[in-house]
């Protein structure tokens, strides 16, 4: 399949269109000796409590990681931050965010999020093979995808942008807000909704100095104040990729809306059904096969394949690649 993407025609795109790179994890349920050596060690040392179920805070430890990969086009749709957060009241005035287009994923459980990356960024030098267009990584603050991304890029001498799931910086959020208010109070939701704003106007570290200073002047013990941290120590290690303003303004996507959805429909729906157990080899290959058909191209891989088939099998064999045909 990657020597079919290697020669397969590229999407018609406009010039001034936005090269969007995602990535992300899956979890699928393997058998035992298809676990990677460190999930297996685990699995080795567990002691659960109960036999037939795990209690609070166990982990199974039989899943291995699906790397997914997504591609897409973006016409980039300016936006401030008023456009983004949902406030009571009509919105028909307010801009449509990007739509992505073009969609293409991959996926893989073999190979780690390295690799998987490393495709990514093949199909979107086969979208821009002149590195003319603005290129744009969404993630969701993973530090190893993080440093693939940054590295891979460098090799290839591409200019890329990487953003953090803004969904992601609303949920650590919310984690803090319920160190300073009951759960239900609707004095949380404006909270979060004024500190979401600000890092949307680029306050990512104001915003966490005050959730630290708040959690101190309250005097929260450290247990209580454990997710006010996570939140602030969170927005202050990734405030590099948090500039939403330059995002917004430039009409990119701060979202990973595509990536999500690709690790459901094309990860979980088929290899989480109730009692599967997967082998590398098998799920490597439904995850192949899966992605070719979510990126609309079976019909077309196939007749490479077979034209491989063809090459490989039987025109290899004979003097200049010429089948001789039957008496």
């Amino acid at each position: 399949m990657e020597a079919f993407y290697d020669t397969a025609r590229a999407p018609a795109t406009a010039v001034g269109d936005v090269v969007v790179i995602s990535v992300d994890g899956k979890g699928i349920v393997m058998r035992p000796e298809a676990l990677r050596a460190a999930t297996a060690a685990r699995a080795a040392r567990s002691e659960h409590k109960l036999q037939t179920r795990l209690s609070r805070g166990e982990q199974s430890n039989r899943k291995r990681m699906a790397e997914v990969g997504a591609v897409y086009d973006v016409t980039p749709a300016p936006r401030s931050a008023p456009d983004v957060l949902s406030r009571p009241g009509p919105d028909e005035d307010r801009p449509q965010a990007p739509e992505a287009a073009n969609k293409w994923v991959t996926a893989s459980v073999a190979e780690d999020a390295t690799e998987v990356i490393v495709r990514a960024f093949d199909e979107a030098h086969r979208r821009d093979r002149r590195h003319r267009r603005t290129w744009v990584a969404l993630v969701d603050g993973n530090v190893h995808q993080i440093d693939a991304l940054r590295a891979e890029a460098a090799r290839r001498q591409v200019t890329l942008s990487i953003v953090i799931d803004f969904i992601h910086v609303l949920e650590y959020l919310w984690g803090a807000a319920w160190c300073f208010f009951d759960e239900g109070d609707p004095a949380a939701e404006a909270w979060v909704a004024d500190r979401a704003t600000a890092v949307l106007e680029g306050r990512a570290t104001e915003v966490a100095a005050g959730i630290r200073r708040r959690a101190s002047t309250e005097g929260l013990a450290k247990s209580r104040r454990r997710r006010a941290d996570l939140a602030a120590r969170y927005l202050t290690n990734k405030a590099n990729h948090l500039d939403y303003p330059s995002a917004l303004a430039a009409g990119w996507p701060i979202a990973t809306g595509v990536i999500e959805g690709a690790c459901r429909h094309l990860v979980k729906d088929r290899m989480d059904i109730t009692g599967a157990r997967w082998s590398v080899e098998g799920a490597e290959a439904v995850l192949k096969l899966r992605a070719v058909r979510c990126n609309g191209d079976f019909d077309e891989y196939w007749r490479f394949h077979l034209a491989e088939e063809r090459r490989r099998n039987h025109e290899l064999r004979y003097a200049d690649s010429v089948i001789p045909l039957a008496a």
